[in-house]
């Protein structure tokens, strides 16, 4: 197993090194002058951009400008982000708590139910279970997030008055800005806790509520589709029949035999799911008025603040690379025989 982790542990520099390549690739198709933009800091350095390209040599060839890049963020200097008015790497350490924490309320329930009814979904196959799931699925999968985010704002904050959007109210941001609260994570439910704020939990958790919930639906889509397909495959093979052959009783033949070996496909379905989920979900947070990365990666696209945009562009990608490593990792403890392939 040590062998197997170090072997995908060696590729690892080869694959960023190519993700890299690629990013730096796709943005130096843009204009010298709209590259000059990553360096510039105050507006008025916009009149002398021939002198920011001369002094960054924009227009040297590509491997030197790649080397210089690379050193650049290998120091964390990503940039400055007019959007958020402040350096690229601030702006990703402010956002990016509050999307993880966002993703991690979600993702729990995204697997937990995901795989609990696409697996009921496939031992009672034409029952009336089987018929539900199929309709969270496809309802799931074909609602736009947009839609459903709306439709539980409408609900249960303007009529019933239950779960605000936004990440905390004004009672908790006093607290957390008023110089006694330490910001240990930037997870306001995590630091809340370890300053001892049940109060400030509570409330962060009942912003957080829709929003997750909201993703939880959406996403939990593709799961219960993948885990039931998998699952029917597997029940349908000659190993299961013999297991009920044996006598051995019906849960442990689904839990420990069929569910085990169906874990393939949904492993890789929901790494990518959680990468996606941190890589931010702009219209989720968009919706709620939730303060995350997706939101403001939005407000820096719109606005054409190629630093941030590109900033998030390089840490997605290398959260796909590490969900994937990740990924390979679980393949092989599921599944010893990929170990020694």
């Amino acid at each position: 197993m040590a062998k197997f982790i170090l072997k995908r542990l060696a590729m690892l520099p080869l694959v960023l090194f190519g993700v890299t390549v690629l990013l730096f690739g796709l943005f130096n198709t843009l204009s010298p002058e709209m590259r000059a933009s990553i360096y510039v800091k105050d507006p008025r350095q916009l009149a002398a951009l021939d002198e920011v390209i001369r002094k960054y040599g924009l227009k040297d060839p590509f491997h030197k400008q790649y080397v210089r890049w690379i050193a650049r963020v290998a120091k964390g200097d990503l940039g400055y982000s007019e959007t958020a008015k402040m350096p690229v790497t601030e702006a990703i350490r402010s956002f990016f708590p509050a999307t993880i924490e966002l993703s991690v309320l979600a993702f729990i329930p995204i697997m937990v139910i995901g795989v609990w009814l696409g697996t009921l979904s496939a031992v009672y196959r034409d029952k009336w279970i089987d018929h539900f799931s199929r309709f969270v699925a496809i309802t799931g999968y074909s609602l736009p997030s947009f839609v459903l985010g709306l439709l539980l704002l409408m609900v249960f904050y303007g009529m019933l008055k239950l779960f605000p959007p936004g990440r905390y109210s004004l009672a908790s941001d006093l607290i957390i800005n008023g110089g006694n609260y330490a910001a240990y994570t930037g997870m306001v439910t995590v630091d809340s806790l370890l300053n001892g704020r049940i109060g400030v939990f509570f409330d962060a958790l009942k912003h957080l509520i829709l929003p997750a919930s909201s993703l939880t639906y959406i996403t939990m889509a593709l799961l219960v589709r993948i885990t039931r397909s998998s699952m029917l495959e597997e029940l349908g093979k000659d190993y299961v029949r013999t297991a009920r052959a044996k006598g051995l009783p019906e849960s442990v033949v689904i839990n420990k035999h069929a569910r085990r070996n169906a874990w393939i496909p949904v492993i890789t379905i929901a790494s990518i799911l959680f990468v996606q989920l941190l890589g931010g979900v702009l219209i989720t947070e968009t919706v709620f008025a939730y303060p995350g990365i997706g939101r403001w990666v939005a407000q820096a696209a719109v606005q054409l603040d190629i630093p941030g945009v590109m900033g998030v562009a390089l840490l997605t990608s290398t959260l796909f690379v590490l969900g994937n490593l990740v990924a390979d990792i679980l393949y092989a403890v599921v599944d010893p025989r990929i170990r020694f392939q």
